[in-house]
């Protein structure tokens, strides 16, 4: 189960996708979700 678990934190976290634009499911997910309004 533990090496289950560092694969999955592997693949999303650490590897890049091609399919992607190079960049981590975890990278790309965070990147798609909408921008907070900031306060300059």
């Amino acid at each position: 189960k533990k090496q289950l678990s560092a694969y999955f934190e592997f693949y999303n976290l650490k590897r890049p996708h091609s399919s992607l634009d190079k960049m981590t499911p975890n990278e790309f997910y965070y990147d798609q979700l909408p921008q907070q309004n900031k306060v300059a």
